[in-house]
Parts: C-alpha cells; sequence; structure tokens
C-alpha cells in the first residue's frame, strides 16, 4: 500500500494541506485529517498503555493486535475508498471485551478514571476512543453519499474498542489488591451525612 517514506521532513505540508495516500491533497483542517489524527492519537495512548504494563502480561496480545488494526483504519482514512477492517477484527475484540467482563463483579456504580497508572491510561484510551468515534461519524456523515465513505464497521471498530477499554480499566483496577474508585455525589453524601 502506497509509498513507503524515505525523507520525513518535506516541506510540502507548510502551507496547510497534506497528502493522502491516493496521491490528493487536502486542508490540515478537513474532518478527513482530524479523525486521523484521532485515531493516531488513540493508537499512541494504547502504546502507553502496552509500556505500562508487564510485557508478560495477557493483555499484550490484544493491545498490540488493536494497535495493528488502529493502524489499518488509518490507512483506510489515508486512502480514500481503501478497505482495510475485516469483520474478524471486530469479532476478535468484542470477545476479548466478553471474556474479560465475565469475571468482574456486576457495575452497581458509576466509577471514576483512575484506580492505578495502568487503568487510567485505559480510561485515557476510552474517551480519546469516543473522540475518535464522534470524528469519524461526523466524517461519515459529511461524505455519506462519495465512493470514498466511512464504512459501518470502522464506526462499530471504534464504538466497541471504548467498551472495551472501559471493561479492561475495571480489570486492571483491581491489580495487585486495588479497586475501582466509586463515583460519590456530593448532593448525595450531604443528604445522607445529616
Amino acid at each position: 500500500m502506497g509509498n513507503r517514506l524515505s525523507k520525513i521532513s518535506t516541506k510540502t505540508g507548510d502551507k496547510g494541506e497534506t497528502g493522502l495516500g491516493d496521491g490528493s491533497r487536502i486542508s490540515k483542517t478537513s474532518t478527513r485529517i482530524n479523525v486521523i489524527g484521532e485515531v493516531d492519537e488513540l493508537n499512541s495512548w494504547v502504546g502507553v498503555l502496552a509500556a505500562e504494563l508487564d510485557s508478560q502480561d495477557a493483555h499484550q496480545i490484544i493491545l498490540s493486535q488493536i494497535q495493528h488494526d488502529l493502524f489499518d483504519l488509518g490507512g483506510e482514512l489515508c486512502v480514500p475508498g481503501y478497505k482495510a477492517l475485516a469483520p474478524s477484527m471486530l469479532d476478535e475484540l468484542e470477545n476479548k471485551l466478553v471474556e474479560i467482563n465475565e469475571v468482574l463483579p456486576p457495575l452497581k456504580d458509576f466509577i471514576l478514571p483512575g484506580g492505578n497508572k495502568a487503568a487510567s491510561y485505559c480510561h485515557m484510551a476510552r474517551s480519546v476512543g469516543r473522540r475518535a468515534e464522534r470524528a469519524i461519524v461526523a466524517l461519515a456523515l459529511e461524505e455519506k453519499d462519495g465512493d470514498s465513505s466511512v464504512t459501518p464497521l470502522a464506526i462499530q471498530y471504534l464504538n466497541r474498542l471504548s467498551d472495551f477499554f472501559f471493561v479492561l480499566a475495571r480489570d486492571l483496577a483491581r491489580k495487585d489488591g486495588g479497586q475501582e474508585t466509586l463515583w460519590k455525589s456530593r448532593h448525595t453524601q450531604s443528604k445522607t451525612d445529616t
């Protein structure tokens, strides 16, 4: 797919445009470039999370796969009309989400982002994933009738990925005897304290 980069500083973007994988040039403020940036940031947070976990942690395999999937999604976005995601990628993610969630206690309260560093990184990935999802939906609406439109699978993948990171955060918060931080409303607290 596409050309390999042999020169990083090309200066071709100095006037506010950038090149797509199909050779076309668009504004760096376009919705498509915004989505590419959101997916890139999400992939970076997944890398931070993976670096926080022990190299032998069982979650490393799925995190590595997610990074590759996000790179494939970036390829789809960079080359309008190109398809790289497959339904099996969504299936694998959903299966892992279910597997992790099955061993967690039922969620009875809202939880705050945090718990420990790894869980916090999960919450960052989750929230950036939701932002990427909103951005890709905006792109899909903007280009809904074109040949380069976003596939439903791309939207589904980002949606499920945020769910996955929520569940993974719950799991990682319990590492080494830790726990989730439950939300307690000040309004509710003041009523129960009196």
